[in-house]
């Protein structure tokens, strides 16, 4: 967590690789995504991911229904209360998502070399010979010769689990295919993809709209993930959608890039998204395998510059039904880090995997090892020369509260904000050390009634690596002199040391505002 720890292209001791992880109040600057579902919807089980370290909970609405949903959202908010831990809410759209459509939810056996029909008539039974989809014009998008996958949630990969089919032939409303490997398809919801075709649906669908404008403003969801992301307008229109409902127009965006079209589009859409979601497991089909790693890169890169959270999906597959993650994916979620995301998102790993909190807690280790070698001075220098000058005003002040806080080896940052905007900028140079990032309410009010604003600030912060919100007492103005910012900071001082995060003896830098100025200073704390 703090500075002055070992870079890779520093030699390292491999004594140093066997000595045990030090426990820490923050489990890793990388915060973690849990989809929660069958396996993950108790208090007990939420309680245990969110000691574990999850700090957003996402609601996928390809599964369930908003009783369901509500019913777990309930849980959460007990939980919450129960382990006094912070988490936001993130609902996960349908999209453009092509379902197989199994009425019986019974085990489905396909041979290689065989053939199946997939039909748009979803009366009839899914079978090994027949499969009904969601989807009326799947033989006006496709061609002989188009490939297509089907697994449970989403294709993984394994050769058991999911199938791998190629059209062979067109009959009406009909496509036959011939299948390529043996599997077995298991479960309620098995998800189909057709690599680089585009689908006439619309991103934001009805039963989205419908999703949102009762279960999103009943909860007032911090984060809308919007699936199937293809073009800069999609995520305009979903948030003149969301600007019409209730006080979701705080709501923040993430477009999920799943396919080429997203990517294609990739820079008009970050210019437009709050964040994006880097969904691994649709895009490793749409890209040939050794091309997912480039684009990971390259998005990383361009949402890190842009000081936009990046998250990345589908790491740990194999912690679905085993303890341990293979070799692969622990390196895997290592390098994401390396790369510079701010959010790891567990999908069916927690949201019907056997080991739901095992998953958290060992992602956010592996988080907590890398951010020990990342290389925050180069990635400093990059992106100060990135954002090039005259720098802005915030932006300086930002660079500059973090170059302080590596200089003097502070344990920690502490930034008062009412938009939460201070905060995020400092997160986007990347310290060594936490960031509190205190959120001053503001007194806002619509004609009809007063409220307080901050609340979805603090919460939003949860996804952006490093940040970790507190809420002060909304008598305590953000602009204010003396005595009032002083008892806020003791609030925040006592609360990094309740945390572990601070110690006697301690440097800590402060950035606020006084009167219409920006001020950086620097704290030495005592006994």
């Amino acid at each position: 967590m703090h500075s002055g720890h070992l870079l890779l292209e520093e030699p390292i001791r491999m004594a140093s690789i066997l000595e045990p992880s030090k426990a820490s109040f923050f489990p890793a600057m990388t915060k973690i995504v849990g989809t929660l579902g069958p396996k993950s919807r108790s208090v007990e089980d939420i309680s245990a991911c969110l000691n574990a370290g999850m700090s957003v909970a996402r609601f996928d609405f390809s599964w369930g229904d908003m009783a369901c949903h509500q019913e777990t959202l309930n849980n959460l908010k007990l939980a919450i209360k129960s382990t006094k831990k912070l988490c936001a809410v993130m609902l996960d759209t349908v999209g453009a998502e092509l379902q197989v459509v199994n009425k019986n939810e019974h085990a489905i056996s396909l041979e290689a070399n065989g053939s199946v029909v997939l039909t748009p008539h979803k009366d009839n039974e899914a079978t090994s010979e027949l499969l009904p989809i969601n989807f009326t014009g799947l033989s006006k998008a496709v061609k002989p010769g188009d490939t297509i996958f089907i697994g449970q949630y989403l294709f993984t990969g394994s050769e058991t689990t999911s199938v791998w089919l190629e059209v062979s032939e067109l009959k009406g409303e009909d496509v036959v295919c011939l299948i390529k490997n043996t599997a077995t398809l298991a479960g309620s919801l098995f998800t189909l993809h057709i690599s680089q075709v585009h689908i006439d649906l619309p991103t934001l669908t009805d039963s989205d709209k419908d999703v949102i404008s009762k279960w999103g403003v009943k909860n007032n969801i911090d984060f809308l993930s919007l699936s199937y992301t293809r073009h800069a307008e999609d995520v305009r229109e979903a948030r003149r959608f969301l600007s019409k409902n209730g006080d979701l127009h705080q709501t923040q965006i993430f477009a999920k890039i799943e396919n080429v079209e997203g990517l294609t589009h990739f820079d008009e859409i970050l210019q437009e998204a709050d964040g994006i979601i880097l969904s691994r497991g649709n895009l490793g089909i749409d890209l040939p395998p050794e091309k997912v790693f480039l684009f990971q890169k390259a998005a990383v890169y361009k949402c890190n510059m842009a000081g936009k959270p990046a998250v990345v999906t589908r790491v740990v597959d194999s912690m679905t039904d085993n303890l341990r993650p293979t070799r692969a994916e622990a390196t895997d979620v290592a390098n994401a880090v390396l790369d510079g995301s701010d959010c790891i998102l567990l999908g069916a790993e927690t949201l019907r995997g056997l080991h739901p909190v095992a998953t958290i807690s060992i992602v956010g280790k592996i988080c907590a090892e890398a951010e020990k070698v990342f290389n925050q001075d180069t990635y400093f220098k990059k992106t100060v020369k990135y954002v090039g000058e005259p720098m802005s005003h915030l932006e300086s002040i930002a660079s500059s509260a973090v170059r302080a806080a590596i200089k003097v080896k502070a344990s920690v940052i502490i930034v008062f904000t009412s938009s939460g905007r201070a905060a995020r900028l400092i997160a986007k140079y990347r310290p060594t050390m936490p960031v509190l990032s205190v959120v001053i309410p503001r007194l806002k009010t619509n004609q009809l009634r007063w409220s307080f604003s901050g609340a979805f600030e603090a919460r939003q912060s949860l996804i952006v690596r490093g940040l970790f919100p507190m809420l002060a007492d909304p008598r305590h103005p953000a602009e204010s002199s003396g005595a009032t910012n002083d008892s806020v900071l003791k609030v925040a001082l006592d609360h990094g040391k309740a945390s572990g995060v601070i110690k006697s003896h301690d440097r800590v830098v402060v950035c606020q505002k006084v009167g219409d100025s920006s001020v950086v200073k620097i704290i030495e704390l005592e006994d």
